[in-house]
């Protein structure tokens, strides 16, 4: 079973990432970054690729800085595509927060609806916004409306 599972992963023609984010998605990202258009890079969203139970996935994201007055993540938001809400985690953060490894660091768990991409985002005391996107498959989903 788990050969089968690996070659269906294998062999699909295009990652979600190459494709455009869901309108709404974007209409929620636009709306958070108040018009700073978001950068990648400084942000690491991590978390499995493949899931096999999204009631409880365990996430760290981290943003490259050193948390002080001068440089330091003010708030961090995680988005959605396919969960009944779009903004699964926010956090406020700064200076007094500090940094691991030159970086902040956020971890918690999250529930899937079912596979889809999140995007990570941070905003910087400078007022720029990073992000990184990542698509994640789950396998047996959560949060599922009836």
């Amino acid at each position: 079973m788990g050969q089968g599972l690996l070659l269906a992963l294998s062999v699909r023609p295009l990652s979600a990432l190459a494709l455009p984010l869901e309108p709404s998605l974007l209409a929620a990202i636009k709306a958070w970054a108040a018009g700073t258009p978001p950068q990648t890079g400084r942000v690491a969203l991590d978390i499995a690729p493949l899931v096999d139970n999204g009631n409880a996935v365990p996430v760290v994201i981290r943003v490259q800085s050193t948390m002080t007055e001068a440089d330091h993540v003010r708030e961090l938001v995680v988005f959605n595509e396919r969960n009944p809400q779009r903004d699964m985690l926010r956090c406020q953060l700064g200076p007094a927060n500090g940094a691991v490894n030159g970086a902040a660091q956020v971890s918690a768990r999250l529930r899937l609806a079912t596979s889809q991409r999140l995007v990570a985002l941070a905003r910087m005391a400078d007022g720029s916004v990073w992000q990184h996107q990542v698509e994640v498959i789950v396998t047996l989903a959560a949060c599922i409306e009836s």
